[in-house]
């Protein structure tokens, strides 16, 4: 039994995300407590902005003339499927960071897409049970001033779920500034209750997780 870990968090000792991701990790351990945890920290070891460049010209190059670069990415690329498709289960913990995707994910992502089982004809990945915890800064719900702002959530969604065919499960902690920007001090009382309720989620996703996994493997 194996699971995947990825986090996205720039700012590891107090990241909101990876502690919702610690809850999932600690759930799946306690159904299999013999399993193996890959991590990939895309903050401590970022991808190579220009990888992606070199292994999606690789794939229209001669090979005789593929370049270093190209094939250090393409090998990279290889290594980042390898974890994915090796694994029973998979976990991503991703901020929202200006609103948008985290780069260092959306780098990571790109270079997956380029090898031929995670590309978009890929089906490796179809039906693996996944987690996606993100946080947000705000409150980006409808209704909010700010809706609609939240521009990571839908397509981090639509990445795993639509694209890579996972089974996911979203886990969403929103208002993670309350408490570090005075201006959210108004809604303490209403981030300490959302904040409640995704650890919440968290475990039962953790829980679903394992008990998914752990059903596929018996059958």
């Amino acid at each position: 039994m194996s699971l995947f870990r990825l986090d996205a968090s720039i700012l590891p000792a107090t990241s909101s995300s990876r502690a919702l991701g610690d809850l999932v990790e600690a759930e799946w351990l306690s159904a299999h407590p013999d399993s193996t945890v890959t991590r990939r920290d895309l903050a401590a070891d970022p991808v190579p902005a220009t990888a992606w460049q070199d292994a999606v010209t690789a794939g229209f190059t001669p090979p005789e003339n593929l370049t270093e670069g190209q094939l250090a990415a393409t090998a990279l690329a290889r290594t980042f499927a390898d974890e994915l498709v090796a694994a029973d289960a998979l976990l991503f913990t991703v901020p929202l960071y200006n609103y948008g995707v985290s780069q260092h994910f959306k780098t990571w992502f790109d270079l997956v897409y380029t090898d031929p089982r995670t590309s978009p004809t890929g089906t490796a990945l179809q039906g693996k049970p996944a987690t996606l915890v993100t946080v947000l800064g705000g409150n980006y719900a409808p209704g909010t001033p700010k809706e609609g702002w939240d521009h990571s959530t839908g397509w981090l969604t639509r990445a795993l779920q639509d694209v890579w065919g996972l089974d996911l499960r979203v886990v969403t902690r929103p208002f993670t500034l309350v408490g570090v920007n005075p201006a959210l001090d108004a809604f303490t009382d209403a981030a300490a209750e959302l904040k409640a309720d995704a650890e919440v989620a968290a475990v039962r996703s953790g829980r679903e997780l394992a008990e998914l996994r752990g059903a596929g493997t018996a059958a």
